[in-house]
């Protein structure tokens, strides 16, 4: 009888941790550079000791994808990236250079660990933007501005990240998060505990 929610858990966890093992094996793939039977099963049996000798935390919730929301982001992420690595490259060439630069710190709306890096990463992968601080138990992203000229330019920045969190929540949020939208940042809606997906 007690046996039988562990057996139970073999399979739900396997399950969860599928993606993470097809990951590691891929990643092992493409360090070796060529693919062969030895390598796909060596990755295989790394993949699996690397799981069970160091497991990850478990994932609460998870994400849901929303296909439009997904579209939206995706959209503004390659927007951004070209037009700030275009606006980075004539900053970094023009006679008068870089003159001014800002960190700015915010405070963000959403409770997610996943939501709140999949926020750094993607402000990071822009060029002129860097994370250089994420306070978890704040809910606050520290960021780098390479390039800013005036206090109202520091404004929009700050609306710009603010708008960057709203649209990954609304591609990869529960309700819950979605609805937070609505609080002002750093404003939980009652009764709102710590997340940890």
């Amino acid at each position: 009888m007690s046996d039988e929610p562990n057996a139970e858990r073999i399979p739900h966890r396997l399950r969860h941790q599928l993606p993470l093992l097809v990951w590691l094996v891929l990643v092992w793939m493409l360090l070796w550079g060529t693919w062969s039977w030895a390598n796909l099963i060596s990755g295989a049996l790394l993949a699996v000791a690397v799981t069970v000798l160091l497991p990850l935390p478990p994932v609460v919730g998870g994400t849901r994808l929303h296909p439009a929301g997904l579209l939206v982001f995706l959209g503004h992420f390659v927007v951004d990236l070209v037009v700030s690595a275009a606006q980075v490259a004539w900053q970094t060439i023009r006679p008068g250079g870089i003159r001014q630069s800002a960190i700015i710190r915010l405070q963000m709306r959403s409770d997610s660990d996943l939501l709140l890096t999949i926020v750094a990463e993607s402000l990071t992968l822009v060029p002129g933007s860097l994370v250089i601080d994420m306070d978890r138990e704040q809910r606050t992203l520290a960021l780098h501005i390479l390039h800013v000229r005036d206090l109202a330019d520091v404004e929009r920045r700050r609306a710009a990240v603010l708008a960057e969190e709203e649209r990954v929540v609304r591609a990869f949020g529960s309700p819950d998060e979605i609805a937070a939208l609505a609080h002002a940042p750093g404003a939980a809606p009652a009764g709102a505990g710590r997340r940890t997906p």
